[in-house]
This record gives C-alpha cells, structure tokens and sequence, in this order.
C-alpha cells in the first residue's frame, strides 16, 4: 500500500488501476468509482483494522473489457503494471504506471467510433485572440487555428473534442466563454509559454522552423498545439511517428456558419433524442475514413469554386460510368481502418491479426489503383496516380506471418514457418513430442514386460509413467516413485525428466523469438506509415464522392450549376431529412427559392404554424451546404453564386443553465447575425420576435428587416414570421416581397399545402393547429369566441398603419414604447391644440402643462423653490 500511496500520488485526478499478480485492483475513493461504473463488487482490504481500505478490481485479462467503460464515463485512467517478474525478486515487485488514458487520449477500438474522430483539443487565451488546437491521436490528424471567441467557438461546435485542456488560471473564463459541458482538463500555466510551445514542436517534428507547415504566424495555435503535444507526452506517450504534420485550419476557405447554426440546422448532432441528422441521410461512405472526412466536409464547406465543381465532376462521372462506380466501390468496402491500423503500427499497439487486416485492406487498393489510372476523368486518375501499391510492404507481410495470425501474440502461432531456422527447430522439438513418447513408451513396455504404460504430465510434477498396482512388482529401480494412488503409482526417469526440460525451453524461446521478430516486422512498417496515411486520405475522398454518386441515384439529387451575380434559384427543392422520414408513398412538396441583391432580396413568408415554414428555411440553408460540399442537391434544378456565410436564427431554445431566457438567446444569435453580415451572406430568420409582447415583437422584427434591406451588403435574406403587419413592408421597401405557405380552409379545419406562393397571409390558424393537437372542445371554442372580439375591438387600430407612419415620417419614439398611455395623452393634447389661435403666453401654459404630465408635482415645487 506504500508503494500503491506513493504511485497514486503522481497522478491524483486518475483512477489508478494497480497490477497485483493476475487483477487490476483499485482502493479507496477509486474503488467506489470503479465498482460504481463498472457495476463490479465493491469489498474492503483489511477489514476491521486501521489500514481498512475499500477495494475493488477485475481479472487482468478482462482489461479491454472494463477499460472503455471507464474512458467512455468521463475518467482518466492509469495502468499501472508489474515491471519486473515476481520470479526473480524475493523484495516487492517493481511497479510504474505503463500508460495513461483519457477520453481525449485513446488508441482503444472499444473507446473510439470508427466514424468519428476522437479529438483531443487545447485553447489558448492570448488577449483578443485566442489560439486553439486539434490531435487525434487515433489517426495522427492534427490541427491547429487561431481568432477570436466567435471563431474558436465555431471550431469546437465542428470538433466536438472528448477532452479540452485550458490552463489553470483560465478555468473560470473558459467557462464563461463555452459553457460548462466540456470535458476539460488545466494545465499549468508554464506550459502555455511562446518558447517552450515551440521547443517542443521543433523537438517533435526534428525541424528549427515551422515555415515548412503554414502555421509560423499563428503564436497563439503554436501555444495550444504545444500544449497538446506536452499533455499527450505526459500520459506515456512517446511513440507518435504517425503524427508527422500539422495543418492550419483555414476559415478563409471555408463557409462561415456560427454555433446556432450548426445547431439549428442539426447536421451532426441531434436537438432532440432520437432525431435524424443531416449525416445521418447523406452519409453512404462505406469506410471509416469516409465516415470521418464526410463530417469533416460538413462541417467546413468550401468556398473555392474550382475545388467544389472537382468534387461534382467525379460525382457526376460516377452517375455516367455505373460499373467503375460500383467496383471502386466493392473494393472500398473491403478496406479496414487504414488510418487507426497505422498508428498502432507507430504506437507499437498493433497485433498480429492487425498486420494481416492492414494487408488485406492495401491488397484491396491495388485493383482501385489500376481502376482509377484508366479513368478518363482528370480528378480520379489523378487520386489512381497518387495511391501506392504498397507491394513489397505486402509481401513481407506475406511471408512473415500465418495468414490465421492470433489477435495476442502470446495465444497462438504468428511467425510464418520457413521464416527463422532456429523457430522451425524449436517447433519440431516442442510440437513432435507425441511421437517421442510413444517411442518412449513402447520401448519402456518392451524392456519392463508392462503392457499398460501411460505417460501424462501434471502441473505439480511435470511428466510422469503411470503403472497400474497389478504390474509395479516389474518396476525397474532406477524409475523414481513421485504419487501413490489408490489403483496405481507414478513413477519419473531422467530420460523423461531431460525431455520435459527441452519441451519447456523450446516453447519458452519460441515465444520469445515470435515477439522477436513480430517486432522487428512491425519496426520495418514504419518507414510505410506517411505513405499509408496518404493512401488513406485518398481512399477517404473517393469514398465520399463515390456515397454522393450513391445518393444522387437512391434520392434523385442534381448537380448545381454555379453562376455569378450574387442570384440564388432553387426550382423544387426539397428539405433532404424531412423528405427520407415521409411515410412510403407519400411525396414531399417541392418548393421554389428566388433571392438575390437587387430585386428580391428578402423574402417574407407568412403561413400559418405547421404550414412548413420553418423546412423551406432549412431546406434553402441545406441545399446550399450540401452543393458547396461537392455533393448533388434535392432540387430539380439549383443556379447559385458562392455563398461565404450562413447564419440562421430558427426555433426557440432556452438556456436557463446559464441564466437567459428564451427571448435572450433570440436576441444574441439575431445580434451575433447582424454584426457580421457580408454582401454573399444567407441569413434565415425564423419567428424572430415572438419572446416578448406582440408590440415589442412586431417592432423589432420590423427594425430587423429594414436594418437588413438598408445594409450596404444587401445579404440574401428569408423571414419566417406570423406578424402579418410585415407584410405592409414591401409597400416601402422596394426589395423586400411577400409570400405565404399556402393552406385550404374549410367550413370547420384548414389543410396544409405547403406550397410557396406569392402573397402575404392574413390568418395564423393558431385555434386550428390547438384543435388538431387534441386540445378540449372548451377550449378551442372559448379561444374562437375570444379572438372574434379581439378582431372586432382591433380593427380600428392597424398596427401597420403606424409602423408605415412612423418609417415615413421619422419619428423618433421609441419602438418599445409606442403603446405607453402617457404618450399616447401628450399625442392627443398635442393633436387638439389649435396653433392659428394660440397666443404666445397660452403656449407656455400648454406646455407647462405636458412638463406635469411628465413630472411629477413635488419635483416642480422643489425646482421652482
């Protein structure tokens, strides 16, 4: 317990799980952890007496069992094994902690998703920016970035890192900046140092600049990337050969999207339990590294016009060439994890059957390779050009290993017979002893006259020749008596005592020489890992692209044209989730999307709720993301300018945790849309407004479009709403128009055509919608009786009248008070004066008049005093 205090001590914020002969055991607090999640017995080690621990533990062997369970709760975990065999000490055993393992840290297949990255991340605060960095340890992707609070924001939401480090004097702000639901780890402070980030870089990379990478001027990523490579050091992890390069994330090539609208638009991450995701439809890749590039294309959707339309010329040269499409892609279903195969190959992590998986999946590259360098399109002989056979890494592998290699190297046969002479002997000597002894055996029956000689081993004794009681008066004396039984006795001779000892060292320095030369075999792949890591990233995109071509043909997608001008015309889109989850049978009603910067710039869309005002928002954003991504669309035809941001503001989302309301987080991500608009920006606002009062709802909704219209970048713009008096804009400004989501009223329901037409809307078909959700009778008929009077007792008073009033004649009230009844009494009195036949002594009576109405009595008598 002394050696376990002393151990435990070095990492106190990790379970230490502590090698004792044949378990992993873990004490005190750890013990009450680790049974509590592993749902394992939970005893105590010397009960009763003052060193009385808790204590909990599990069979060595059942390590990769537990182990995921306790990284995937949240844990860090230290495996601390035996150093030295307890057969050749009489002190304590030597014991040191192997390996430390974090959720941001793993090269474990139970711990990690094969479609998705494993990302650990660090963030830097450097005064106004901030610096951040990426590392899958997994695959050897590591990233690196820096801007400011919006910007690392952005990349975290697009990362979803499993563990963050900050520094420990940041903790509280990090918070404060991101929220609390990061997994984060601090650092002290004197690894976010400029010069010591560096050192470690250039010791990594053994370079003295770090030109060579685009990253040199980013201080403040240099800081966080060294303060990965430190922590990732610091968890015993020193073999990382596979991460031999670091790459600046770009955002000047990528479309802009805020955090609420990678939220709001459900890409990746579901905003209920159960929900379908974006991927979850466009995702046909058939290889783990598809699955991850795709989501990385996702969340970074190009802004480069010849790279997106390289992407849609190989989607589409897939769609007219049916049979290289479906034989590239037989083939790529046969690949492994190329990626993560690799870096176990530099971890030295990797096991026999693993080599002969990573062999497998480079055989299945060489027929794409041939495939590809035939093809007439230039983007695909180009990827068959740059992929590597990888022959001679094959055959090696080839014919060094069994083809039926174990997963342990310890459970069974690895080394290829005709390898290693000295193994092929020791072999023949250890397996060939069957028929030893039975020549042993008859010869002994021959020279003994005992018919019934069996010879058998024991762990006690090792082996032994077993005579039945009838015939051991024909015993030879110098056979040596080990057991008595009750039917018969065992006997050892030094013949048999000699072999044993040859069968015991043969398979002693089989196994040695097995680990031997696996690991020289597994030494002599690394000088192939940069190049399967190439190959790997090649494979990864015509996965994704060949997934497009699979999608257009299942899901009757087209390719987008791109054209300049600024103008965005979708013909019959499609909203590509909603249209997957259509019950079979039912057809999804298309719709027409027109916006540009000159005539039609906003669009204003009425309709009532349920109508589907909110998917022709979303399908709009989506449709543009998914062709600037390099994939086909849901439209019958779509002609679009590049598109730089998006910004969208859908749906009502509280965040009580961290102290707004719902109309507070409307306002900030309205306000965060408003600060950075751009002249190529696509903005959908929906129901903006509706989280306070309908006069304050109305007037900011109003002062929303008119700021947007009188922007001088004039953004593309569309506005879901349920405030009809907006539709009296386009009377005044000149690009905004009207439409509504088109429904059929009968004489007692409403039918939902969720058709786009020209037109504002003058019903919202509030009382319908509650009837179809089931709500009493009562109440649907107290609501109608209810909004006949409100009708009828607002109709002298048209909202929009004084909006129009106000815009035109620039009156300077506030938009928040226009329904403040002391105004609305100082208007009147100001309406009735007759100013022709007032003198100027009643004037300023009048006036002294509206200064009380203002002020109160007691505050003039003490002014006049």
């Amino acid at each position: 317990m002394k050696q376990y205090n002393a151990i435990k001590a070095k990492y106190p914020k990790a379970l230490l799980l502590f090698r004792v002969g044949d378990f992993y055991e873990t004490f005190g607090e750890d013990a009450v952890i680790t049974a509590n999640i592993l749902n394992i017995i939970l005893t105590k080690r010397g009960a009763g007496s003052e060193s009385e621990t808790a204590l909990a533990g599990f069979p060595h062997h059942s390590l990769n069992t537990y182990l995921p369970k306790l990284v995937k709760a949240g844990q860090r975990v230290a495996i601390c094994d035996q150093l030295e065999d307890p057969k050749q000490t009489k002190t304590i055993v030597k014991r040191g902690v192997t390996e430390l393992i974090t959720p941001g840290v793993s090269l474990n297949d139970e711990v990690l998703q094969s479609k998705n990255n494993n990302f650990l991340a660090a963030v830097h605060y450097g005064g106004k920016q901030l610096g951040i960095a990426f590392l899958d340890i997994s695959t050897g992707e590591y990233l690196t970035a820096q801007g400011d609070q919006d910007t690392i924001d952005k990349l975290l939401q697009n990362f979803t890192p499993s563990e963050l480090l900050v520094s420990k004097q940041k903790k509280n702000t990090f918070t404060e900046n991101f929220g609390p639901d990061y997994l984060t780890f601090y650092l002290e402070d004197w690894v976010w140092k400029d010069d010591y980030a560096q050192e470690t870089l250039y010791t990594h990379f053994n370079t003295k600049s770090l030109k060579g990478f685009g990253i040199d001027h980013l201080n403040h990523g240099i800081i966080a990337s060294g303060a990965i490579l430190h922590y990732v050091k610091e968890t015993q992890h020193h073999k990382l050969q596979h991460i031999n390069k670091i790459q600046r994330i770009a955002e000047d090539d990528f479309i802009w999207m805020d955090r609420f609208t990678i939220r709001n638009l459900e890409l990746y991450t579901p905003n209920a339990i159960g929900a379908v995701t974006l991927l979850d439809v466009i995702d046909k890749t058939s290889s783990a590294m598809g699955g991850r590039m795709l989501k990385r294309w996702l969340s970074l959707p190009l802004k480069n016009k010849e790279r997106i339309e390289t992407r849609h010329e190989v989607v589409d040269f897939f769609i007219q060439n049916t049979d290289i499409h479906h034989k590239i892609g037989a083939q790529i279903a046969l690949i492994g994890d190329l990626e993560r195969l690799v870096s176990k190959v530099a971890t030295a992590k990797i096991s026999p059957r693993e080599v002969n998986q990573l062999m497998h999946s480079l055989d299945a590259i060489a027929p794409i390779k041939k495939i590809a360098e035939a093809s007439t399109q230039d983007a695909v002989k180009k990827i068959g050009d740059a992929l590597h056979d990888c022959q001679l890494l094959r055959q090696k592998i080839k014919e060094t290993l069994c083809e039926e290699a174990p997963v342990n190297i310890l459970k069974g046969k690895t080394i290829a017979d005709g390898v290693h002479t000295e193994l092929d002997e020791l072999r023949g000597l250890a397996f060939s002893g069957k028929d030893y002894l039975n020549n042993m055996l008859d010869r002994e029956s021959e020279a003994t006259g005992i018919p019934s000689l069996k010879i058998a081993s024991n762990n006690v004794f090792g082996y032994y020749i077993e005579v039945r009681n009838t015939h051991k008066d024909k015993v030879p004396e110098h056979w040596i008596r080990k057991q008595t039984l009750v039917s018969a006795e065992r006997y050892i001779t030094e013949e048999l005592k000699e072999y044993e000892t040859k069968i015991l060292g043969a398979e002693e320095k089989i196994l040695i020489l097995e680990q031997q030369l696996f690991g020289d075999l597994v030494t002599w792949m690394h000088e192939y890992i940069q190049i399967i890591q190439n190959n790997a990233m090649l494979i990864g995109q015509l996965d994704c692209l060949s997934g497009f071509a699979d999608l257009a043909l299942q899901q009757n997608y087209t390719r987008p044209t791109f054209i300049d001008g600024g103008a965005l015309k979708i013909t019959n889109g499609r909203h590509p989730v909603i249209e997957k989850q259509l019950p079979p049978g039912e057809a999804y009603i298309a719709n027409d999307v027109y916006l540009d910067n000159h005539e039609q710039q906003i669009i204003m869309i009425t309709g009532p709720n349920m109508s589907g005002k909110s998917a022709i928002l979303r399908q709009t954003a989506l449709i543009v993301l998914l062709a600037q991504i390099g994939c086909f669309v849901p439209a019958e035809a779509v002609e679009m300018d590049i598109v730089d941001k998006i910004f969208t503001r859908v749906g009502a989302s509280d965040n009580i945790s961290m102290g707004e309301s719902t109309f507070m987080v409307e306002m900030n991500e309205t306000a965060s849309i408003l600060n950075n608009l751009s002249d190529r920006s696509l903005i959908l606002l929906d129901e903006i407004g509706r989280g306070t009062s309908t006069y304050d709802g109305i007037s900011i909704a109003w002062a929303i479009s008119e700021y947007l219209h009188e922007h001088p970048c004039k953004p593309k713009t569309l506005f879901a709403t349920h405030y009809h008096e907006l539709n009296d804009m386009c009377d005044t400004f000149d690009r905004i128009k009207n439409y509504n989501v088109a429904v059929k009223e009968t004489k007692d329901n409403v039918l939902f055509l969720r058709k786009l037409t020209p037109g504002g809307s003058q019903h919202s078909f509030g009382i319908h919608v509650a009837k179809m959700a089931g709500m009493p009778q009562h109440v649907v008929k107290k609501a109608q009786k209810m909004l006949k009077q409100l009708e009828k007792s607002h109709k002298s008073e048209d909202i929009s009248d004084t909006l129009k009033q106000s815009q035109e004649e620039e009156m300077q009230l506030s938009f928040f008070n226009l329904d403040d009844p002391l105004l609305e009494e100082i208007k009147n009195e100001i309406i009735d004066i007759d100013i022709n036949t007032l003198t100027p002594v009643e004037a300023l009576m009048k006036l002294n008049e509206i200064k009380r109405m203002l002020i109160p009595s007691k505050q003039i008598a003490s002014k006049n005093n």
